[in-house]
């Protein structure tokens, strides 16, 4: 049975407690005062205290204090004389689990005490149960934490190897025209840095930066002797030189990854003008797809600014100039105006990526 401590400056009082406790199975000390109940309470061991009011020093409202926060395995009982509402409810306010009046009946004393280990045992149930419940909520949400994490990374890793396999994929149209990986490079981070200062979210702008890198994957389809000549090109090698645009759609539309989707768009439109004098169909103004007439920009500045094949790179100055003069025409005004005023950023992008033997 549960141990009780009985705190009362009345000695018979306290004696007729701890007899009808202790013949009914509970095991009983005694305090005189609350002094005396505090250091036994230290000891530790009890699960009922039946305590008085009107004790001599600390009261028993005084020793209800911050005891349930202290010991919240103790169930408390006041046995009083005060038979007052306010006493009372101050009493239950503080954390007592009864309330019992003298004089009182032994079985009013074994009932009180009965209901209060049940209420302190439901409770110790609950708190139990409640810290179960956080542990499997700390383990749950460290479960899921980890998950995520996990989920990130492969997510990281998945994104990071479909721009490698794009780059690479890539690169096998660009050798052949003597260009080389960092031409892939450097343009589709000039598309990126336009599309975020045009006002692209950071996702749609990565997605250009990948997809744009394909924008000439159609030259796979040109022959050596066209795509590899070092003179002029006659009007009919023009034009088949020109085909590489619906080439490249056509190897990368209609798949069902968005990164390829937007791939075949740039491919067909990078070579359109907002005059309408570019191809393959002669699109005019904002017919052709932004992805397009950002691809253009970032494509003729790289091809401006690097030595190919064929010349040598511009002066910055002169380059700028020329571009200047398509404006409107060539370029779509609004972003060259934005590609220009990121022109620090577009340098850095073209120093960091320079070509080996440069």
């Amino acid at each position: 049975m549960a141990r009780v401590l009985v705190a009362d400056d009345d000695e018979p009082i306290r004696r007729l407690l701890t007899r009808v406790l202790s013949r009914n199975g509970y095991e009983c000390d005694e305090a005189a005062d609350a002094e005396e109940a505090l250091a036994q309470l230290e000891r530790g061991g009890f699960s009922v205290l039946l305590c008085d009011i009107d004790m001599p020093g600390l009261s028993g409202l005084e020793l209800l204090e911050g005891l349930t926060e202290r010991y919240p395995d103790l169930a408390t009982v006041m046995v009083t004389g005060t038979d007052d509402t306010e006493v009372a409810d101050a009493a239950l306010e503080r954390g007592a689990y009864g309330y019992v009046i003298k004089p009182f009946q032994p079985n009013e004393i074994l009932i009180s005490v009965a209901n209060a280990l049940r209420r302190l045992r439901l409770e110790q149930e609950n708190r139990s149960q409640q810290a179960r419940l956080e542990e499997m909520v700390r383990e749950r949400t460290a479960e899921l934490w980890k998950a995520v994490s996990s989920l990130e990374q492969a997510h990281e890793e998945l994104r990071a190897s479909r721009a490698e396999t794009v780059e690479r994929l890539s690169m096998a149209a660009e050798f052949r025209d003597d260009e080389t990986a960092r031409h892939l490079q450097r343009m589709s981070r000039y598309c990126e840095m336009l599309a975020l200062r045009y006002g692209f979210d950071v996702q749609r702008s990565e997605l250009l930066r990948i997809a744009s890198v394909m924008h000439d994957v159609g030259k796979i389809g040109i022959p050596d002797s066209i795509l590899l000549k070092q003179g002029s090109l006659t009007p009919e090698e023009r034009r088949i030189m020109q085909g590489h645009t619906e080439i490249g759609h056509r190897i990368l539309d209609g798949s069902r990854s968005e990164v390829l989707r937007v791939g075949a768009t740039i491919a067909y439109t990078h070579h359109e003008r907002p005059d309408g004098h570019g191809y393959p169909r002669r699109l005019r103004g904002e017919d052709i797809p932004i992805e397009g007439r950002i691809a253009a920009i970032a494509d003729v500045f790289d091809a401006l600014t690097t030595d190919r094949v064929y010349r040598r790179a511009l002066p910055l100055g002169e380059a700028l100039d020329t571009m200047r003069r398509g404006a409107g025409t060539q370029f779509d005004a609004k972003l060259l105006s934005c590609f220009l005023e990121g022109l620090d950023e577009a340098l850095a992008i073209r120093a960091e990526h320079l070509d080996p033997d440069r």
